[in-house]
């Protein structure tokens, strides 16, 4: 793989995993189905698409060892096996596969996190995950536990807490949370929140003010709305404001929606995940863009925060 230690972070950077990182990462959801649908030529086009991603100066990946039954963990291992020091892992614990009706199952209970942990290990080949994301079910959308996977906070957070003093685990990170959550996790040292949070859906604002607070990531996950059959959220792309804006600067509304989160919080860093090459360009080029004040104040008004 060619040296790209000189090529600009996208984004600029934030603290991960001990260390700066460029702000637009990549999630491995999309890539890993258009890889699992594609067969063999899937997986070696996805393969060359993360080096791409490399050279574009993306280093923050974020995988789980349930995404396509480990097959995104493999695509990784693949393309970054002699880039592993120069990459963060971010994974994450709290669900696994299942063969019912549904794809997954919770998996919240503390061993249960802890074998997450150890499948991750062994199918990236590492000795460390920079980051586990520990997913809380407590609230739509997505899964609710229930019976014994109703799991106290705290009970999760001690087990992560072992295996980072193990070394298995660089960081904890924490998803799916509400406030009050994240102000009783916060002692224990978090390396990042994720949420749902986009331009259009503001509700945990005070989340994200927490987490500028104490110098946490903030890592929202449907950055741009949408969400499929998981979840009925606007898309960002498709308001006009948004439009407006993105012609104006002579940029698309998927580089607004995403400049927009760069900007309104430096402690937010971006997973946008794609099986295009035409879409990773546009996704690392967002964080070039920089909207004018008066074009941020009118994107600011189209939803302002709770409370």
């Amino acid at each position: 793989m060619t040296d790209h230690s000189q090529t600009p972070p996208p984004g600029g950077t934030f603290t991960l995993a001990g260390r700066p990182v460029p702000r637009i990462g990549y999630g491995m959801g999309q890539l890993t189905r258009r890889a699992a649908a594609g067969g063999a030529s899937g997986v070696e086009d996805a393969v060359a698409l993360l080096r791409r991603a490399y050279d574009l100066g993306v280093r923050h990946f974020d995988t789980a060892q349930f995404y396509g039954g480990g097959l995104a963990n493999s695509l990784l291992r693949q393309a970054f096996s002699a880039q592993r020091d120069e990459i963060v892992l971010a994974t994450k614990a709290g669900a696994a596969p299942s063969d019912g009706p549904m794809p997954l199952t919770a998996a919240q209970r503390p061993h249960e996190l802890r074998a997450a942990v150890e499948d991750n290990l062994a199918a990236l080949g590492t000795d460390r995950l920079d980051v586990v994301n520990l997913r809380r079910m407590d609230f739509l959308p997505g899964l609710i536990a229930e019976g014994d996977q109703v799991v106290p906070l705290q009970d999760q957070l001690a087990e992560l807490v072992a295996l980072r003093e193990e070394g298995k685990v660089v960081e904890i990170g924490i998803s799916h949370i509400t406030l009050e959550q994240l102000e009783a996790a916060v002692p224990v040292g978090l390396a990042c929140v994720q949420n749902i949070y986009h331009l259009l859906g503001r509700a945990d604002e005070p989340l994200l003010d927490l987490c500028r607070t104490h110098d946490i990531a903030w890592i929202p996950y449907f950055p741009l709305g949408g969400g499929g059959a998981y979840a009925d959220i606007p898309k960002v792309t498709d308001d006009p404001v948004v439009q407006e804006v993105a012609q104006a600067l002579g940029a698309t509304p998927t580089q607004v929606g995403l400049a927009w989160q760069l900007q309104h919080a430096p402690i937010t860093m971006l997973i946008p995940g794609t099986g295009s090459i035409d879409h990773l360009l546009e996704n690392t080029a967002a964080g070039e863009l920089v909207i004018p004040a008066d074009a941020m104040a009118r994107l600011d008004a189209l939803a302002p925060p709770a409370g």
